[in-house]
């Protein structure tokens, strides 16, 4: 085996199929990323989870197949100069060379390494930019506790044209609603994914206009989805599972609302949580067309702020997770916030507006659970 490919091409293939790499693999060859040399380059990797999979166009001297260290291989790539890189494959040894550079590297056993999952079957279409900034908005709010594998995926739901996301941790809850272009215009389809895999999948497909969806039909006996764009592929299995009904939980009506500029709310709440630790609350009084911000009691460091706000309502006193109230302030993507509240027990919805007195941008709703204050 033997080709030649040029080094940014190499690395954005190299980072894209490494992605899917895991670093506690069941076997050996589960580190490796395979080399299949025909016409063109192909390139895949898998945690038996999620496979990605990417083409590259080199000059090909010799076919043949291949696998190599993953991670070792992206740190070479990223290393090596701006010139074009040979491959050669001599027995169980990679030679990879680039100018005066040169690296001789390990090979794995291409036996054992497993038979990857098809890409179901089309399912539609979306602008990859809409794709991504929908999934950066609701995978904030989706859990990092593996022991509650459900909690750390985002449910996707399809009806029709439209495309419901949703994630929480039991602490806060991201929605967001976006359109995009189905084959089947009767659609109508649940599953749940997981959340960095979504992210990985918004992160790396958006160099390109669109992003394919491949669903695999509910009756499948094994539940996949994949994201195709131009020569990358990605494909994951679904989390089982339901995910929590959460529809209910979002008020239709309020009983106070706030307008706030974002930057500025979140220079305050920067500054008044350093007087404390990230996870204790941070208490927010409404009341008269104003904010009082306040962080830290007793004997300890104390802070205190007040802003000017578009203010309608009963007053309220409420307490946030700092770190949380910030994720769902830079996940807005608005220049204001409007934050809806039913009662000061009860969780504020945040969305957001353009204009300080503009419509309300309800395709995104992040609600927010408060905490207990101590004074």
């Amino acid at each position: 085996m033997k080709f030649v490919v040029e080094r940014d091409a190499l690395i954005d293939a190299v980072n894209w199929v490494a992605r899917s790499l895991s670093s506690r693999p069941i076997s050996t060859s589960l580190l490796g990323i395979m080399f299949d040399v025909t016409d063109v380059v192909t390139l895949t990797g898998s945690d038996l989870e999620t496979s990605t999979k990417a083409i590259l166009h080199a000059e090909i001297n010799t076919p043949g197949k291949v696998l190599v260290p993953g991670r070792l291989l992206a740190e070479i790539a990223r290393s090596l100069p701006l010139k074009p890189i040979t491959f050669v494959l001599d027995g169980t040894r990679v030679f990879v060379s680039a100018g005066s550079a040169k690296f001789t590297l390990p090979t794995l056993s291409v036996s054992e390494y497993p038979t990857l999952p098809e890409l179901p079957e089309t399912a539609g279409s979306i602008n990859s930019e809409i794709f991504a900034a929908a999934i950066n908005q609701v995978a904030t709010a989706a859990g990092r506790d593996e022991s509650l594998p459900k909690l750390t995926g985002i449910h996707v739901e399809i009806k029709q044209s439209t495309i419901l996301l949703a994630a929480t941790d039991r602490y806060r809850l991201a929605v967001k609603e976006i359109q995009w272009n189905p084959e089947n215009s009767e659609m109508d389809s649940k599953t749940l994914i997981r959340a960095r895999t979504l992210a990985d999948a918004a992160k790396s497909l958006v160099t390109n206009p669109e992003v394919i969806f491949a669903i695999s039909p509910d009756d499948s006996k094994e539940r996949l989805i994949g994201f195709v764009s131009k020569e990358k592929t990605m494909t994951s299995r679904t989390l089982d599972g339901e995910f929590p009904t959460f529809k209910h939980l979002i008020p239709t009506e309020f009983h106070a609302e706030a307008t706030v500029d974002v930057s500025m709310l979140l220079d305050s709440v920067r500054r008044v949580a350093l007087v404390t630790d990230k996870t204790v609350p941070l208490r927010l009084i409404f009341e008269n067309q104003t904010l009082r911000l306040e962080a830290g009691a007793g004997e300890e460091a104390q802070a205190t702020e007040e802003l000017d706000i578009e203010y309608s309502g009963i007053s309220i006193n409420i307490a946030f997770n700092p770190t949380f109230l910030t994720d769902g302030l830079h996940a807005i993507n608005n220049t204001f916030v409007h934050i809806g509240f039913t009662e000061s027990s009860k969780p504020a919805v945040l969305s957001g507006r353009k204009e300080i007195d503009g419509e309300i941008d309800s395709s995104y709703k992040y609600l927010l659970m408060p905490m207990k204050y101590s004074s």
